[in-house]
């Protein structure tokens, strides 16, 4: 009697969802379906791929190596890590309009910002604006977390203190007169980045949160002079800052560095003779990398990028073949029953 109740209190109640009685939809695949579904579909990723490659083939893009290991090369004496505070100049033509707004990168090549360990090199806390972290940075840092003088660091770790620091600025030739084309530096960084994930110490002025510290030692300023311009674009939610903590996936990348959107290269970069002034800072030969800037425009699909409709193309097209294919296996095989 005892074990019939217990029974009775483990069984679940007699109702539709737990008797597993619910109204079901099982589709029937059959012939008539498949066939034109697979028809259906790959068409429209044809048709997507096509507008895809069609305009990132309209995108324009150049890019210029500056590394300076070509004898050569306008930067080949830069190259040198025994030369200090060295400028050196690219000249080039553009043929036809550069159509706006132009984007204005730094790549690199060979750089491996994924490297765990290097990613995890940093204090989050520092970075959020967190005074005592100034003090006693994380022990994550190391060996970027004190330096010879045992002072901390600030910002500490690996990630910081190999900021790109080569600076950019661009001419254009005009009846042998450079004129400065302007950059525009606001907003190149992820919106969450810049309100949200890295914050500065509320110390006013700046430097002061900054007392008994010492800046990243690959650094030539310390953090609240990154940029002696804007004191609103200083320590950790400077835009080049943010731009280079967004680590890269992989070890080829180019970072965003400006913005050509002002005064009469709004609608893009004119055809004519450009001069790019560069002062050459930043080491990659040490690690066989390279260097180069790159100019590229964007479209409604973003940056140039014939994989995405490559990609749509070649999976539409096997739609559309194993659909034909499966219309010839069916109108062979069929069973009389199935018609």
């Amino acid at each position: 009697m005892v074990k019939q109740e217990q029974e009775s209190a483990n069984r679940p109640d007699n109702t539709a969802f737990t008797q597993q009685r619910l109204p079901a939809w099982q589709p029937m695949l059959s012939a008539g379906i498949v066939i034109p579904g697979f028809v259906v579909i790959g068409l429209a990723f044809i048709g997507i791929g096509v507008a895809l490659f069609v305009t990132s083939q309209s995108i324009q893009v150049m890019e210029i190596d500056y590394t300076g290991v070509e004898q050569n090369s306008p930067c080949f004496k830069c190259s040198d890590p025994n030369v200090k505070n060295c400028v050196c100049q690219l000249d080039f033509t553009i043929n036809r309009l550069f159509e706006g707004p132009v984007f204005f990168y730094y790549g690199l090549s060979n750089y491996f910002q994924n490297y765990r360990k290097y990613g995890v090199s940093k204090d989050d806390d520092q970075l959020s604006g967190d005074l005592d972290s100034f003090k006693s940075p994380s022990d994550t840092c190391a060996p970027y977390q004190y330096d010879s003088n045992d002072k901390p660091i600030v910002p500490c770790g690996s990630i910081t203190n190999s900021m790109f620091n080569d600076t950019f600025k661009l001419h254009q030739i005009e009846n042998g007169v450079k004129n400065l084309v302007p950059f525009d530096g606001k907003g190149i960084a992820w919106w969450t980045d810049y309100n949200i994930k890295y914050r500065n110490p509320t110390v006013t002025p700046l430097r002061n949160a900054f007392n008994g510290t010492v800046k990243p030692i690959f650094w030539p300023r310390p953090a609240y002079e990154l940029d002696p311009t804007d004191p609103a674009n200083n320590g950790f939610i400077n835009q080049d800052f943010l731009v280079w903590m967004r680590r890269a996936a992989l070890p080829d990348f180019r970072k965003l560095y400006r913005r050509i959107t002002e005064g009469k290269y709004a609608q893009g970069l004119p055809a004519g003779n450009y001069s790019l002034e560069i002062a050459y800072n930043y080491p990659v030969l040490s690690f066989d990398g390279r260097k180069k800037v790159v100019f590229s425009n964007v479209s409604w699909m973003g940056g140039k990028n014939e994989f995405l409709g490559i990609a749509y193309l070649v999976i539409g097209s096997m739609c559309v073949v194993m659909s034909i294919v499966m219309l010839i296996v069916y109108a062979k095989f069929k069973f009389p029953e199935e018609e």
